[in-house]
């Protein structure tokens, strides 16, 4: 069984100002597209230790999927952080992600997102806004196996 973890980041959900409305379409997405997928969710405010301690507290799952602090505010450190905890970096997914992400808007050019490998996890950031959480959630729902049998020594095609 697949175990995912997706981390939101945003100080005005995690007051409890605003609802996470991509956290929990990302999970509607991969329990529709992954049966039988563990999720745990969890909504953290824009603190660098904040983040990395949720991080920390779930590198028993194959992926961290974290959506939102990707953008250009001084605030959005999501990267920045993830990457400091990756073993190394996985460029291939954000590239991926953020060309199918401008076909759907140009602003996907801000995009700062990271992906990396930490032990046999993989951490992914999405976009905190809807869409592209919903978009980036739908293309990783149909590799998300792949990835794990890889790093878990399987070689199948999915």
């Amino acid at each position: 069984m697949l175990k995912v973890a997706v981390i939101t980041v945003s100080d005005r959900a995690a007051r409890g100002e605003y609802a996470d409305l991509s956290g929990p379409r990302i999970e509607e997405i991969l329990l529709e597209r992954l049966p039988g997928v563990d999720i745990v969710h969890a909504v953290v405010a824009d603190e660098e230790e904040a983040i990395r301690s949720e991080l920390l507290k779930n590198l028993d799952r194959d992926y961290i999927l974290t959506t939102g602090g990707t953008g250009l505010s001084s605030r959005d450190i999501t990267p920045e952080t993830c990457a400091r905890m990756c073993d190394r970096e996985l460029p291939g997914i954000s590239e991926w992600l953020r060309h199918e992400s401008l076909r759907e808007t140009p602003y996907a050019v801000f995009s700062r997102a990271y992906s990396g490998q930490k032990g046999k996890t993989i951490i992914i950031n999405f976009p905190g806004s809807r869409p592209g959480a919903e978009l980036c959630a739908t293309l990783m729902a149909g590799i998300m196996l792949h990835g794990h049998d890889m790093i878990h020594g399987g070689s199948h095609e999915h």
